[in-house]
């Protein structure tokens, strides 16, 4: 996992005082434990939004934004995921409370915004309740980042449409950041079956046999890294343009 100086984890409570008292937004990456396929790990969403996050941090003083950066939230909303072992998930509801008592807790001690940077579909939904909830029910300004929102033209231009879940795009990332982590012979093309146009399916199994969708043999590290590096620009510029229009 990489370190930043910016991170909670590694301060003291007095450190953490003055971090709190500088800093324009408290970062909360979000990601997952469950299955990514048989050649990715199970931590892959969790790897993203570590990686990612830290990436923005780097980058915050060139838009003269201070972030501190809380732990990573290493399990998510991953019920669809389960009849795949590996996979640990919390309910909606749980998930809901927990990241709305970690922003009832920081709000405590005076952050005034928080900044969720959410790396796994399945936590899109109660992350937005949850922020609902702290926006109306605490002096918190929530501001809620799903990564891919910012970058699925680029996945798509640079992978094609097999670019999802433990396909093309996240075997890329893993192989950028976590090499060690991909088992390189277990890639192999993922068959997914066609998505009914009224109804969404239980469990992800009923969608691909292998768990996961796209071609991860198609996968480019080299790509990625560029697209990275202009996503995490982008973010940190629509959150200075969300600060000076008084967002």
């Amino acid at each position: 996992m990489p370190e930043t100086d910016a991170d909670l984890f590694g301060m003291t409570w007095e450190d953490a005082g003055d971090a709190i008292d500088g800093a324009d937004f408290a970062v909360l990456p979000t990601g997952s434990t469950e299955q990514h396929g048989p050649h990715l790990p199970v931590s892959t969403d969790t790897l993203r939004a570590d990686h990612l996050t830290a990436e923005l941090v780097d980058a915050a003083d060139e838009f003269d934004l201070d972030l501190l950066r809380l732990p990573t939230l290493p399990y998510g909303q991953s019920e669809h995921h389960m009849r795949f072992p590996g996979t640990v998930t919390l309910s909606t509801e749980t998930y809901v409370d927990v990241v709305r008592e970690i922003g009832e807790s920081v709000a405590e001690h005076g952050v005034d915004r928080l900044l969720i940077v959410n790396c796994h579909g399945g936590n899109r939904e109660p992350l937005s309740i949850a922020a609902d909830r702290l926006g109306r029910d605490t002096d918190l300004t929530v501001h809620f980042v799903h990564w891919t929102d910012f970058v699925a033209e680029d996945l798509e231009e640079a992978y094609g449409e097999g670019w999802g879940h433990a396909g093309d795009h996240e075997t890329s990332f893993v192989e950028l950041y976590r090499p060690d982590l991909v088992r390189t012979e277990q890639k192999e093309p993922q068959e997914a079956a066609e998505m009914p146009r009224t109804r969404s399916y239980e469990y992800f199994d009923e969608v691909t046999e292998l768990g996961g969708l796209g071609d991860p043999t198609n996968s480019d590290p080299d790509a990625l890294e560029p697209i990275v590096a202009a996503t995490t620009r982008e973010i940190l510029g629509a959150l200075v343009e969300d600060l000076d229009a008084g967002w």
